[in-house]
């Protein structure tokens, strides 16, 4: 069959001039860097609203969701990791390390150009935008696994992107009316309740709803980049199968836990502060919107935004419990980060396929 080169696409043979081993190397350290930056993004905004209502102090509550999301990240399976290799079709092995190289760059630069904002963004969307970008710029649109024939099949199913952008979609739209619907119900329960008797137990329940969240958050985070790295492995020739190494579980948890340790401050203040004012009760709502619907998709492989499913649930219950309350420069400025994620992180990361191509061929 032949081989037909699409604009921006990396010819294997002159691929064949790079050292591959370097640039499997440069995409694992990569990978590395960006789950570090996901710890500031995803793993902040999990701790956003269990701290900002002042259920933990600072230090408690980034301690524990970094202990949390370390383990989350050890012990939380490989379904997400499965879904996320699965997005693009893996050709030659030199194309497909430099379409990680270049997915890693985009959504890494990405990551800290909204950190910079204070912008709580989405470090799996910047990622599946970067897969998208650089596969369709390196090898057409059929170098990725869109998923369109499986919705069609005699037994119909969700694969590839269209089970990432289902997913992601809906998870955010979940997150949303769950915490207003978890607000509503929250403040028809506890409306004659006395605030000072009620907000020990609500305290109490914040530390139940973050660590359940934080070690999801940990498991579904981590598996993104352990998705890329099992990629960049097999495509390096250093595994017979994609699959997922304990020594690098063990480097993503810890680079997950150092993120969230030096980083998220810029993230908490914008979610936990800007928007509204987050009382426990506030928080709570958000906690439990937030966990279940990260843990249903981690249990199923979808590999979700925890970052827009938090910020989704915040403003749910801040709507719910007075909109007019809400700073809606803030929200505003927010929701707009997280429509622009995907084209901007694809069109970043198509645009360093066509330059590498170009300074490849031009070698």
């Amino acid at each position: 069959m032949p081989q037909h080169h699409h604009f921006g696409t990396l010819p294997p043979a002159n691929c064949g001039n790079l050292n591959m081993e370097v640039v499997a190397v440069a995409a694992l350290i990569l990978s590395f860097a960006f789950i570090f930056t996901t710890g500031f993004q995803d793993a902040a905004s999990i701790a956003a609203s269990f701290i900002a209502s002042r259920s933990a102090t600072p230090r408690q509550g980034i301690v524990l969701i970094t202990t949390m999301n370390v383990l989350g990240a050890i012990f939380g399976g490989s379904a997400v990791a499965s879904t996320l290799s699965g997005l693009i079709v893996v050709v030659e092995p030199e194309q497909t390390t430099v379409i990680l190289l270049a997915a890693l760059l985009s959504a890494t630069a990405w990551n800290l150009l909204t950190w910079w904002r204070g912008l709580p963004s989405s470090s799996t969307h910047a990622l599946v935008g970067g897969l998208i970008g650089a596969a369709v710029a390196g090898n057409g649109i059929g170098g990725v696994h869109w998923g369109l024939q499986a919705l069609t099949a005699p037994s119909p199913g969700l694969v590839g992107f269209t089970k990432v952008l289902v997913f992601l979609l809906a998870s955010v739209a979940i997150g949303l009316l769950g915490g207003f619907a978890v607000q509503r119900t929250i403040s028809v329960l506890l409306r004659n309740a006395h605030r000072r008797n009620t907000h020990h137990y609500l305290v109490r329940a914040n530390w139940t709803a973050a660590i359940l969240m934080a070690f999801f958050n940990g498991a579904n985070d981590s598996q993104k980049q352990l998705g890329i790295i099992a990629l960049a492995l097999f495509a390096a020739g250093e595994t017979t199968m994609i699959g997922v190494p304990f020594w690098a579980r063990a480097v993503c948890a810890a680079m997950l836990g150092l993120g969230t340790l030096s980083g998220g401050w810029r993230i908490m203040n914008t979610l936990g502060r800007h928007i509204f004012r987050i009382a426990p009760v506030h928080s709570f709502s958000s906690e439990v919107a937030s966990s279940v619907t990260i843990t249903a998709a981690t249990l199923v492989g979808a590999p979700v935004s925890s970052s827009h499913i938090t910020t989704g649930s915040i403003l749910g219950v801040g709507a719910a419990e007075n909109p007019r309350r809400m700073n809606w420069n803030a929200a505003w400025e927010v929701i707009l980060a997280m429509l622009t994620t995907i084209p901007a992180t694809s069109l970043l990361a198509a645009g360093i396929i066509v330059l590498s191509g170009s300074i490849i061929i031009g070698a």
